[in-house]
């Protein structure tokens, strides 16, 4: 018995990610694009959104560039509305976008917080509930939600962040046990230390500090390691949905 060994194909899927303009959202964008696929890209700095866009249609990849702060519910349901108006419909959304702020609980900003669980949590609901009518309709899509290692593992000075990564997990199972029976797969990714702009927004210097000193001492996981799981989760047959998949450095313990 012969067996086909070769990803489902992506060439023309409707990807629609969300932080495009660098990091893991970038990188997954180049992989989906060499892929076939046809991309929306959405994130606040329209000017790297507009850079990446031209490297990929240089590629021959049809893209949606769509500028929004993604902290607001209301631009968040609305990316995925102009993707579908735009396309015709949406396959993949990668809800990428989100912050990382680290402090103590006891001296927390609570500002930082608010956007904090806006962007990392709210606004990856508000994008998969605007998601789900079109998907349903036609019995198929595929929605990845980013999480992290902190989604699975609390630490000091990180409560605020664990609890919007623990918010994404327990809302992508419960979204998958909504919308499996309409043949649409949910996976989590969760990265441990990786080399992006994440650390760059933490306002508490010692903690800041202490983390790239940790971050430093390892081999971190690069952008493009985030992209190939998530296209490799995307290529599988129909009937294969990879919950999750936690990814740490060879050389990170915890």
């Amino acid at each position: 018995m012969s067996v086909n060994l070769a990803p489902a194909s992506l060439k023309d899927r409707v990807v629609l990610i969300t932080g495009a303009s660098s990091g893991f959202g970038e990188a997954t964008a180049e992989l989906f694009a060499q892929a076939g696929a046809r991309l929306a890209l959405s994130a606040r700095r329209g000017d790297r959104l507009d850079a990446l866009a031209a490297r990929l249609r240089a590629l021959g990849c049809e893209v949606l560039v769509l500028p929004a702060d993604l902290a607001e519910v209301k631009a968040a349901q609305a990316i995925v509305q102009d993707t579908e108006a735009h396309f015709g419909r949406l396959d993949i959304l990668v809800n990428n976008a989100g912050v990382m702020y680290l402090e103590p609980i006891d001296s927390a900003d609570m500002t930082r917080w608010q956007h904090m669980i806006q962007l990392n949590l709210l606004a990856l609901m508000a994008s998969c509930q605007a998601a789900l009518p079109g998907m349903r309709a036609r019995k198929d899509g595929h929605i990845f939600n980013m999480a992290s290692t902190a989604g699975r593992q609390a630490n000091p000075n990180g409560g605020g962040y664990s609890a919007s990564k623990w918010g994404v997990v327990g809302f992508s199972e419960s979204l998958r046990r909504e919308a499996y029976k309409d043949n649409i797969r949910v996976t989590v990714i969760e990265p441990g230390v990786a080399q992006t702009e994440l650390r760059d927004h933490i306002a508490h210097a010692p903690t800041q500090t202490a983390l790239n000193n940790w971050a430093d001492s390892m081999r971190q996981l690069q952008s493009a390691d985030i992209a190939r799981a998530i296209v490799f989760c995307a290529g599988q047959p129909a009937h294969v949905n990879i919950n999750e998949i936690l990814m740490r450095p060879t050389d990170q313990e915890r």
